[in-house]
């Protein structure tokens, strides 16, 4: 019999935190069900496998991450909502490995749901780089650039790859100023 109160949707929350603690690679059903109070096959009244409850990480991250973005940029634009939203996205990935690595999962090509919280996130990015008049290939080129500096600089962070004795915050605010002042040259200038 299922724990009182246990849900699909608890399974998925007890299972992002213990991401957090063992890495997206640690969370098996085993001490899952034990976490949550009930036998491993207990689980599968709520989940369908371990596939699916990885996908329904990714999901619940995904939706964290872009909420904590949406609120590091609202009421901004520009350099200072670029500057805003990336340290947020650092700061939330450094204190959610395991969700973030699970944020990172690629849909299935059929997924419309997972498929449509990680487009959120990029659409969001896309939001805060229209204020820089960029169109069409140019502004793929920014978003590109600027999830694949954040995600870099956050997995080598979170790895302790910077062992360099100057201080990692500098590091991280002039890589996000020098982002800026590129996609502002890029434009002809600051933000419309």
């Amino acid at each position: 019999m299922a724990r009182a109160g246990l849900s699909p949707g608890r399974v998925v929350e007890a299972a992002a935190v213990m991401a957090d603690e063992t890495g997206l690679g640690g969370v098996v059903l085993a001490g899952l069900a034990e976490r949550v109070g009930v036998r491993q096959p207990s689980l599968y009244k709520h989940i369908d496998s371990l596939a699916g409850l990885r996908r329904g990480i990714s999901i619940v991250a995904q939706r964290q991450l872009l909420e904590v973005l949406t609120r590091a940029a609202v009421g901004r634009s520009g350099r200072e909502a670029l500057v805003a939203m990336a340290g947020a996205y650092r700061g939330w990935a450094l204190e959610h490995p395991g969700r973030y690595e699970a944020a990172q999962l690629m849909p299935a090509p059929d997924d419309a749901e997972h498929e449509a919280s990680a487009a959120a996130i990029v659409d969001l990015i896309a939001d805060v780089l229209a204020g820089y008049g960029l169109r069409d290939d140019d502004a793929i080129d920014a978003i590109r650039g600027f999830r694949a500096m954040l995600h870099g600089f956050v997995s080598l962070e979170a790895a302790g790859g910077f062992r360099f004795r100057a201080d990692v915050d500098r590091s991280f605010d002039r890589l996000i100023e020098g982002f800026a002042r590129t996609v502002e040259q890029g434009t002809g200038g600051r933000p419309g």
